[in-house]
């Protein structure tokens, strides 16, 4: 077993806002070992980004980190000043933005924004970081980067740009990469391409990575470990294979539902998540998927359930795994609360 890169332990970070607090992240803990690959996957709101925002220190007033610990190789990034913190930007943890189109400055040449990051990192003059660059966009398959490197990012391609954000990320070999929708706004084609390029570098590097999307099938093509996020919550921890051969929690199943299948018949349906997420600034007391759950009891509306432990790799926060709960098919029980 590799040892740990990254705790995060009980991390709840909010926001306040005029209406009241949000609580984007109410409570979540989790590990990531050095050279893995960890999906984190949920709908719009679940709290996946707060969380990738939160591990980099990037979140800003009205919102605040409440509580928790988020442990980088042994040091608890939550204690840092703004000044420590900054040299772990960058340098030992790295993060690509959800939208390519957006996330590069248009007045300057993609040149210039590589150069600031690689110099700002490391001792290398502007030479050395030009060519550093050049490199750079030509291991993540820019073509001819030594004229391309001087373009603005309107002149580049949505792919082009994604890229050129890799190569930024990547330039001073961090070792941990947090991707936030990586393939966001970029067709079926170029995403394949894009997650290829992560596995690719992940294999040739080792760095450890974190992939947040809202798509499962994203996270098949990459990660070895996933997050199922819901309602600022993790509903269920595995390995790929769990989550998408033997899912245990009622919303992982629904996500299952609710893809398309490559051999389905021509009439049959999707079957939708009905309902809404939760109103984060009124949480529910209890299981925040309770009102959509098909399963739902007396016991979910009103208590959130612990963490159950299916398997030495697997765990599902849902009341169907307790011994003394209804059998229902397809939910095992256990008898150990992480």
């Amino acid at each position: 077993m590799n040892k740990k890169l990254l705790e995060v332990k009980n991390l709840k970070t909010s926001f306040y806002t005029h209406l009241g607090e949000v609580q984007a992240v109410r409570g979540i803990s989790f590990e990531l070992e050095e050279g893995g690959v960890l999906g984190i996957v949920g709908e719009s709101g679940s709290g996946k980004s707060v969380t990738s925002l939160s591990i980099m220190r990037l979140i800003d007033s009205p919102g605040v980190i409440k509580e928790g610990e988020i442990i980088f190789d042994g040091v608890d990034l939550t204690k840092l000043k703004k000044s420590e913190i900054a040299d772990y930007r960058g340098n030992e943890i790295s993060m690509i933005f959800q939208d390519p189109m957006t996330s590069l400055n248009p007045v300057y040449k993609i040149k210039n924004q590589m150069i600031e990051v690689i110099k700002r990192h490391t001792d290398m003059t502007t030479a050395e970081a030009l060519e550093r660059a050049i490199d750079l966009l030509k291991q993540v398959g820019i073509p001819d980067p030594v004229a391309q490197i001087n373009d603005y990012p309107h002149q580049f391609s949505g792919g082009m740009r994604q890229r050129a954000l890799i190569a930024t990320a990547i330039s001073c070999n961090p070792r941990l990469l947090i991707a936030d929708e990586p393939t966001t706004a970029l067709d079926v084609t170029i995403q394949a391409q894009i997650l290829e390029l992560l596995k690719q570098l992940q294999k040739d590097t080792g760095m450890s990575i974190i992939l947040i999307t809202h798509d499962l099938g994203v996270i098949a093509e990459v990660s070895t470990n996933v997050i199922v996020m819901y309602g600022g919550l993790i509903m269920e921890k595995g390995t790929v294979q769990d989550i998408f051969y033997n899912p245990q929690h009622p919303y992982t199943k629904g996500l299952h539902k609710s893809i398309p299948k490559p051999h389905a018949k021509n009439d049959e349906r999707l079957i939708p998540i009905k309902g809404s997420p939760p109103d984060l600034m009124n949480p529910p007391s209890g299981c925040p998927f309770s009102s959509r759950c098909d399963f739902a009891m007396e016991v979910c509306l009103t208590d959130a359930a612990p963490g159950y432990k299916i398997s030495d790799s697997q765990s599902s926060a849902c009341w169907l795994h307790d011994a003394e709960s209804p059998v229902v098919e397809g939910f095992k029980k256990s008898k150990e609360v992480l």
